[in-house]
C-alpha cells in the first residue's frame, strides 16, 4: 500500500508539474500570438468592410436568322444553316425569324432545339409579325389567334420571349415608301390613334393568359405603327401593366432623337436588336454609336442578349462576323 501510495503521490506532483508548465505556455503564448487580422480590403473597395464592387458581366451576343438574308434575290439559308452557321460564327444565341420557318411541325421544331442545343447555343428569342390596327374585330381576333400559336410555338421550342408589333394602318403600300416617309403613314380614313390603341391594348391583353401559362414574355417593338415611337410603345405596355409583355428594344428602328428613345425604352427591355448596315441600308441607313447604346442598356441594369439584325448590303459572310467583333467589344466591357 505504501508503495502505490508514493507512486500516486509522485505522479500527482508529475502532472501538476506539467499543468503548471502548460499554463506557463499557454500564457507565453498568448502574449505574442498575434491579435484577430482585420479584414482586408478588396480590390476597388476602400476598407475591409465594404463589399468589393459586383463585377461586371458582359451580354450574351445572339444573331438573329434574318442577318443571313441575302437582300439581292439569291438563295437564303434554312433555318438549320442558319443554327449551324450561327455556331460556326461564335455566336451564343439564336433569334429565330418565324416567317422563315419552312414547317412548324412539331418534329421540326425539336429537331431546331436539339441542333441548337448540340451547337451550346440558345434559342433566346423569335420574332413574330401581327397586327391589330383595324377596325374589323374578326381581323384583329384572327391576329390574336396567331399570336396565341406563336406563343405556342416559342414554348415548344423553350424559347423564353418573341417580338410582338402594333401592326401598321397599311395605307402605304410599299414598304421602301415607308421607310422614305420614316415609319409615318396616314390612318385608315375616319379612324383615329386613340381607337387605334384600344384595339392594341385589348388585342395583346387576350394573348397574356396562354402566355403566362407558356412563360413565354411578350416585347412589344418598336417598330411602325403605333410602336412607331417609345412613347406609343410605353403607353401600351403601361396600360396593359402585365410582367409578360415588356418589350423588344430595336437600336435601328427611331428616326429622330434616337438615343433618347433609346434610353426610355431600355428600363422595359427583355430583348434588344442591335442593327448594323455594313455595305449601306437596304432601306435606310443609320450610324449607331454602340458604346453609347451599351451605356444605355448598362445604365438601365439591362443583363438580357444582344441580337444582331445585319440590313446591310454587304456579303453577310463579312458583315456578320464584323458586326459580332463590334458587338462584343462594345457590350464585353463596362461603359463609363
Amino acid at each position: 500500500m505504501s508503495v502505490d501510495r508514493r507512486s500516486f503521490l509522485n505522479q500527482s506532483i508529475a502532472m501538476g508539474t506539467m499543468a503548471a508548465a502548460a499554463s506557463q505556455v499557454s500564457r507565453s503564448f498568448a502574449a505574442v500570438a498575434p491579435q484577430e487580422p482585420k479584414p482586408v480590403a478588396s480590390p476597388g473597395t476602400t476598407d475591409g468592410t465594404t463589399k468589393p464592387a459586383k463585377p461586371y458581366v458582359p451580354n450574351r451576343i445572339a444573331v438573329s436568322t434574318y442577318s443571313f438574308f441575302t437582300f439581292r434575290g439569291g438563295s437564303k439559308l434554312t433555318m438549320p444553316q442558319c443554327i449551324d452557321a450561327a455556331a460556326e460564327l461564335g455566336f451564343d444565341g439564336v433569334e429565330l425569324l418565324l416567317v422563315q420557318m419552312e414547317d412548324t411541325s412539331d418534329s421540326f421544331l425539336q429537331k431546331l432545339k436539339r441542333r441548337a442545343f448540340v451547337h451550346g447555343l440558345d434559342l433566346c428569342g423569335m420574332s413574330t409579325h401581327q397586327g391589330f390596327l383595324r377596325p374589323d374585330p374578326d381581323f384583329r381576333k384572327k391576329n390574336v389567334d396567331d399570336t396565341i400559336g406563336f406563343i405556342e410555338t416559342a414554348y415548344k421550342l423553350g424559347i423564353p420571349t418573341i417580338r410582338v408589333n402594333t401592326g401598321r394602318w397599311g395605307t402605304t403600300k410599299s414598304f421602301e415608301e415607308l421607310m422614305n416617309n420614316k415609319g409615318i403613314e396616314p390612318n385608315l380614313p375616319d379612324h383615329t390613334d386613340e381607337e387605334g390603341f384600344k384595339w392594341v391594348i385589348d388585342s395583346l391583353s387576350q394573348c397574356l393568359k396562354r402566355a403566362e401559362e407558356c412563360g413565354v414574355v411578350l416585347g412589344l417593338e418598336n417598330h411602325w405603327g403605333l410602336g412607331r415611337t417609345a412613347a406609343g410603345v410605353l403607353r401600351i405596355v403601361n396600360a396593359i401593366n402585365s410582367p409578360w409583355l415588356r418589350v423588344t428594344m430595336d437600336t435601328g428602328n427611331f428616326f429622330e432623337r434616337h438615343y433618347e428613345q433609346l434610353d426610355s425604352l431600355a428600363p422595359e427591355a427583355v430583348f434588344v436588336q442591335a442593327k448594323t448596315y455594313y455595305g449601306g441600308g437596304i432601306y435606310y441607313t443609320i450610324d449607331i454609336d454602340y458604346d453609347r447604346v451599351a451605356k444605355i442598356c448598362q445604365n438601365a441594369n439591362y443583363r438580357g442578349y444582344i441580337s444582331l439584325e445585319f440590313e446591310g448590303k454587304e456579303d453577310p459572310w463579312i458583315a456578320v462576323p464584323k458586326s459580332l467583333a463590334m458587338l462584343r467589344a462594345a457590350f464585353g466591357k463596362q461603359q463609363t
